[in-house]
């Protein structure tokens, strides 16, 4: 049947909690019972003291912790802001790849080839991506190898140089830094703070400031650091670096040192010449390889090492750049007319020179060739004629008549930087080397190289100072002789006469005129070259002699210009100027100079296969000894003495000086075709032979034993190598 009848009971949900049933009092046959929970038992009270220390570590806890976050919120906003502040006054890219304080300056010879470089050199703007991928490598390598991975300071890189501080003995910040890249180029960019001459009293003091190391200064690189990661791309900042860092020799910026030491762009650099200047960023000073080429080949090794380490040289690469480690260019190397290149410097305007702001191109008159003939010759006796325990030293200049100067040498070290140049700095007493100029007062004033004079004991009354009595450097007087053999065998007591003859003020303006400005003896000493001159004024006076009598200008500078501009700021400032001496006299007195190296003091100076002309010159006490002389083609001239004065032993300037100047000369004119000399023989007289007698040559033998004796026994001269007796002026 149906259930229609029936009601349905109502449609609700059952109850969520149904009241709990009784259990049965007994469980069915064969069925387990549940066993009763076992009772709990009360828990164990803990140590009262135990309960309040850790009570009280808990308090100290939630106070630390709440103090510790409010303090580092307050820290990390501090250095959000800090970051921000130095991010908004950080410069626009371009505008901080130059780092230099003041411009640069590159020399060029003759030729136009660069020899030189003066200031901070900056060879242009790289990129990280023009400049070679070794080059790029080897200092990622060697300064920060985490530098792509790193946001600007290396936590890793500062626990590991702490760590080796320690090792080491030294404070935790003292030593290595475990800056990153990024830290190093904030340094470089002196964390933004530009140098002020209000400020800072140099600009030394200012960069010093800006390598200081405290704490402070280490945290205030890293939040500009930070900073700059912000600002800047990874190659961006590793640009800024390639251009900014200094890399020894004056070279800021990897394209000024791969031009500086390799003559090639930084584009060019092969893996070992990459490791070389990776390598100069630890001590850019000491390890510039033309300080110490072996030194920075031996850093440039370790820096290989670590490029096949970390990968970017395979094995065989490796090997290769350690079989054949860089070399310098030749320019670099030879490291040539430093001191010339010291004297252009100090001679040239000062606001293109030592204080440019500009990058400065000088093109000069310096010849590599006739540079390395006078650096030879130097070498070739020192090493074979002079005795090695001598202190003494030596300079040459050469130049062409007009008073372009080829080369010059300041002292025995010829590849030196602003050394003392004892060629232009070295005011020393002239000697016999002087002479020259007596006799061109005279001819000038119509005298002739035949005319004659009474060589005798002779006495002058000097006002204030009483009598005054010269002596022939043999110590003995012989009679009547012409001008020429007075000069010839350099007479003193007749080139006093001829003096104060034409007047002391006379010789006194042919000598001023000449080119020797310094202050020139108001006594009759003069002509005895009492006066002080230093060897560039004298060659360039004894130019003034080969060109025909008209005054001489030494100069090294032909033109100077900044570098981008093709019109030169200045030209040449020297060369040929006025007359001196009328042109036959010039003449005559080249003849009469001639014969001093042919028959005369000077014979050792004598070339084989060309005239030359000069004159010796040996000051008392022989302090200092002179030769200086010329052919058609060059002036050249030589200085050898103490820098404190010490009397040579066993030289005179008939002896090394006039040696150092043949060798010179040999070398200066291979290959040149021999051309005579302007020179003519006093009017009337076709052959001039002035030889001297049998018994001057006696005196002068017996008065060159001592200098002999001396070159033997300890002097300056090699055993074996001392001048021949007759030749002892």
């Amino acid at each position: 049947m149906g259930d229609s009848g029936r009601r349905r009971p109502p449609l609700v949900a059952d109850k969520r909690y149904s009241k709990p049933t009784k259990k049965p009092k007994a469980a069915a046959k064969g069925k387990q019972t549940a066993k009763k929970p076992a009772s709990r038992k009360p828990a164990r009270r803990r140590n009262p003291v135990v309960a309040a220390f850790l009570a009280l570590l808990r308090f100290a806890w939630r106070i630390v912790w709440a103090v510790s976050w409010r303090l580092g919120a307050v820290v990390a906003l501090f250095l959000a802001l800090a970051v921000g502040y130095f991010y908004t006054t950080l410069p626009a890219y371009d505008q901080v790849l130059d780092g230099r304080q003041r411009g640069s300056v590159t020399l060029l010879d003759a030729s136009g080839a660069k020899f030189a470089w003066r200031g901070d050199q900056f060879g242009g703007v790289v990129t990280a991506n023009m400049v070679s991928p070794h080059l790029k490598n080897a200092v990622v390598a060697t300064e920060d190898k985490r530098f792509y991975r790193h946001f600007g300071i290396s936590p890793r890189g500062i626990a590991s140089a702490i760590r080796i501080n320690l090792r080491e003995g030294r404070g935790p910040f003292s030593g290595h830094g475990g800056s990153t890249i990024t830290q190093q180029t904030a340094k470089l960019m002196c964390l933004g703070v530009e140098y002020d001459p209000a400020v800072w009293e140099t600009e030394a003091d200012y960069e010093a400031d800006c390598r200081r190391g405290s704490l402070g200064r280490k945290a205030k690189e890293a939040i500009y650091a930070l900073a700059m990661e912000l600002k800047f791309t990874k190659d961006e900042i590793l640009t800024i670096y390639l251009n900014r860092a200094y890399m020894g020799g004056g070279a800021f910026g990897a394209e000024a040192a791969a031009q500086r030491f390799f003559g090639k762009t930084s584009g060019q650099l092969t893996p070992a010449e990459s490791a070389m200047l990776a390598g100069l960023l630890t001590a850019p000073t000491a390890l510039a390889p033309t300080n110490n080429l072996e030194r920075s080949q031996n850093r440039a090794a370790v820096v290989i090492g670590l490029m096949r380490e970390q990968g970017y040289l395979s094995e065989a690469e490796a090997q290769e750049a350690l079989a054949n480690p860089a070399e310098l260019s030749e320019a670099a190397d030879a490291q040539a007319g430093g001191y010339f290149a010291d004297w252009v410097m100090s001679a040239g305007p000062e606001f293109f020179t030592r204080n440019t702001t500009e990058d400065v191109i000088i093109r000069t008159t310096l010849d590599p060739r006739i540079q390395r003939a006078a650096e030879e010759a130097m070498k070739q006796v020192f090493e074979n004629k002079v005795s090695k325990e001598s202190k003494a030293q030596a300079a040459i200049v050469v130049m062409s008549a007009d008073g372009a100067v080829r080369a010059m040498v300041g002292g025995r070290k010829t590849k030196v930087v602003g050394a003392f140049n004892r060629a232009t700095q070295a005011l020393r007493q002239t000697g016999s080397a002087f002479k020259p100029f007596v006799y061109a007062a005279a001819l000038d004033m119509g005298y002739s190289a035949a005319d004659t004079i009474v060589d005798e004991r002779y006495c002058v009354t000097i006002p204030g100072s009483g009598e005054w009595c010269p002596e022939n450097y043999d110590k003995d007087v012989h009679g009547r002789v012409t001008l020429a053999e007075a000069l010839r065998v350099s007479l003193n007591i007749p080139a006093v006469k001829v003096a104060q003859s034409v007047g002391l003020d006379m010789v006194r303006k042919v000598a001023a005129d000449f080119g020797i400005e310094s202050d020139l003896a108001l006594g009759p000493a003069l002509a005895l070259g009492a006066s002080e001159s230093t060897l560039l004024e004298m060659t360039g006076a004894y130019a003034g002699i080969l060109n025909g009598g008209s005054a001489v200008t030494p100069y090294g500078l032909i033109e100077l210009r900044i570098q981008g501009d093709d019109d030169p700021v200045m030209t040449a400032s020297g060369g040929i100027g006025e007359r001196v001496i009328q042109r036959d006299a010039a003449a005559e007195l080249t003849w009469m100079m001639h014969k001093v190296v042919a028959e005369g003091t000077g014979r050792r100076a004598a070339l084989p296969d060309r005239q030359a002309a000069g004159k010796t010159g040996t000051t008392q006490a022989a302090r200092d000894a002179w030769f200086i002389g010329f052919t058609a083609d060059y002036v050249a001239g030589v200085w050898m003495g103490y820098d404190d004065n010490t009397p040579l032993k066993g030289v005179t300037g008939s002896g090394l000086p006039a040696e150092i100047w043949h060798e010179t000369m040999i070398r200066v004119h291979e290959g040149l075709p021999p051309r005579p000399l302007p020179m003519a023989p006093p009017a009337g007289v076709s052959e001039f032979s002035d030889q001297p007698a049998q018994q001057d040559r006696d005196r002068q033998t017996r008065n060159g034993i001592e200098s002999l004796l001396d070159s033997l026994f300890g002097g300056d001269v090699e055993p074996g190598t001392a001048p021949r007796p007759e030749s002892t002026r």
